[in-house]
């Protein structure tokens, strides 16, 4: 996902409109597709998402800390559909004061159970009061038309 939409942002396959998302935006890292990519892997794509959302929202701010060092959202391995609400909450709290300390109401977020856990989880338990899209939705969202 990452790859192919940087190639098409890159060679201009697509043009995006900045103007669409202006409010302040950040990005979380998924543990699946940044530090257990690099362990598996040997490459975790932890600039590539950033680099996407940079082209979409000119207001972009990282959380602290970023990249590899970035918190868990709580919902690891699938916790999410699991039912163990508390501890998703209780292990959320710093993804949510994370969230909060960046002062962003948009969260990109491309792994589908983080998504999940930010929006409808850590949003309500920790009343952040934020939208948060995939990475993907990001895109579609910000397309340009023909030139």
């Amino acid at each position: 996902m990452f790859d192919l939409l940087q190639e098409y942002i890159d060679q201009d396959r697509i043009r995006l409109d900045r103007t669409i998302h202006t409010g302040r935006t950040t990005y979380h890292d998924p543990c699946n597709y940044g530090r257990r990519s690099q362990q598996l892997f040997g490459h975790g794509y932890f600039e590539e998402g950033r680099a996407i959302t940079r082209a979409c929202c000119p207001d972009f701010v990282d959380m602290q800390p970023p990249g590899a060092d970035n918190y868990c959202c709580g919902a690891g391995g699938g916790l999410w559909s699991m039912p163990y609400a508390a501890e998703r909450v209780f292990h959320g709290r710093l993804k949510a004061r994370q969230i909060r300390e960046t002062g962003a109401r948009l969260v990109i977020a491309p792994c589908h159970n983080c998504r999940d856990q930010i929006l409808r989880s850590l949003n309500r338990e920790y009343e952040l009061d934020i939208e948060v899209k995939y990475l993907w939705q990001l895109v579609a969202d910000s397309l340009a038309g023909p030139s």
